[in-house]
């Protein structure tokens, strides 16, 4: 009999105005460069380095200067000087950098007799005329970067509101753990979703995968997790839940963009002794890898679906309707419900990453701990950025079976 478990989607819904405010803050080619650019040198030890760049710089050709005479031709180097200095300094000290250029081009010049010798004097024209222009490209690129800074603020606000932080406890004796890594660079979030929400009904848990990628793939996701958190309270059955996503998908969604997803739900235990002897959880698969349960004895294994629905919002295919199906959720047993983006990261050769080989991972005390584990080694495996979003979601079933001498 398969055995899974529920995988856990947060749902949340926002105004689509204010996505199509970060989408025309963020959403230039030019933006995506220049924050690509803030990004590589955006480390305290390269910019500490930029900084002492021009000074080097300058230091060096004076010396070569010095050593060689007039004949060695390097002053007009010392321009080099500024226009390092506007890539990583302020106003003031790409100025301050701009006149040390210029007293050492004079000093020079009188060392060597050339003071007042058209070269020098060419000399002289450049660096006041780079040290301008590196002024003026310093004031635009510390404009930018408030401008980034304030929309950078905005885009992480929004992504924590729609990814909220997860309860630790998905009820008595249930340990909760999650992890999410985004293929966007500078992104906290992408088209990955996951929601735990404690209801009437029991808990019920949500993990999908929107088609696509950046921030139109944000906003597919914010619909289909503000549609979940209102019918997970709402309707009775997991069935209701996946018809009002269909509902909230068909309104919003165009051509043949669709969401795997998981739908979950673990119904409330009445007593200690119920949960010692073990639960189950109902999920519904629309078209999302099965998720792997981790037996108490440490054997894992896959829990496939008998019958898979379509990914949501392909209602049009008049399929039929989604059936639930019941996975054994014992004492000691671990499920982990994870997206597409974990199963096919490759490594340099092009090898898929071995999630049941890495199993042994998540046999940690803390859950949260021992997911972090297992996405430290994905990353470790790929060696490099992702790419594509990976999300995973850890239930644990902390209650132990009672022994003989407490019946």
């Amino acid at each position: 009999m398969a055995r899974g478990e529920d995988r856990h989607d947060h749902s949340q819904s926002r105004p689509k105005s204010r996505f199509d405010a970060l989408k025309a803050s963020l959403g230039s080619t030019k933006t995506r460069a220049f924050l690509r650019l803030l990004t590589s040198v955006g480390g305290t030890r390269t910019q500490d380095t930029l900084k002492l760049l021009p000074f080097v710089v300058m230091a060096v050709v004076a010396l070569i200067d010095f050593g060689s005479g007039p004949t060695s031709g390097l002053l007009p180097l010392l321009a080099l000087g500024p226009a390092f200095a506007s890539v990583a300094c302020g106003l003031a000290r790409t100025t301050a950098v701009g006149v040390i250029a210029l007293a050492l081009c004079v000093a020079l010049g009188l060392y060597n007799d050339i003071l007042w010798t058209s070269r020098t004097n060419i000399t002289v024209a450049a660096i006041l005329g780079v040290t301008v222009a590196s002024v003026l490209a310093s004031a635009g690129r510390l404009r930018h970067e408030r401008q980034l800074a304030d929309v950078r603020s905005v885009a992480e606000a929004a992504q924590r509101v729609l990814l909220r932080p997860v309860p630790r406890r998905a009820g008595p004796g249930i340990g909760v753990a999650v992890s999410y890594t985004s293929a966007t660079a500078e992104a906290l979030i992408g088209g990955d979703l996951y929601e735990v929400v404690t209801t009437p009904h029991g808990v019920r848990i949500i993990v999908g995968d929107v088609q696509g990628k950046g921030l139109e793939a944000v906003e597919t996701a914010a619909v289909v997790l503000g549609a979940f958190r209102e019918a997970a309270h709402d309707e009775a059955k997991l069935q209701g839940v996946v018809a009002r996503l269909e509902n909230a998908l068909t309104r919003e969604l165009s051509g043949e963009q669709f969401v795997t997803a998981i739908l979950a739900e673990i119904t409330e235990l009445a007593d200690a002794a119920e949960l010692a002897e073990g639960t189950s959880i109902t999920v519904i698969n629309c078209g999302h890898p099965a998720p792997m349960v981790l037996a108490a004895d440490g054997r894992p294994w896959f829990a496939d679906p008998p019958d898979e629905a379509l990914p949501l919002g392909m209602a049009s295919l008049k399929a039929s309707e989604a059936v639930p199906h019941q996975i054994p959720f014992e004492p000691g047993d671990q499920v982990l419900f994870y997206t597409d983006g974990v199963i096919e990261a490759r490594d340099g050769t092009g090898q898929f990453y071995p999630l049941p080989a890495r199993a042994h991972l998540l046999s940690g005390a803390d859950p949260q701990l021992a997911l972090d584990a297992l996405r430290a080694d994905l990353l470790r495996h790929v060696g490099r950025p992702l790419g594509d979003d990976a999300a995973m979601l850890l239930l644990r079933h902390r209650a132990t079976r009672p022994t003989a001498s407490s019946v």
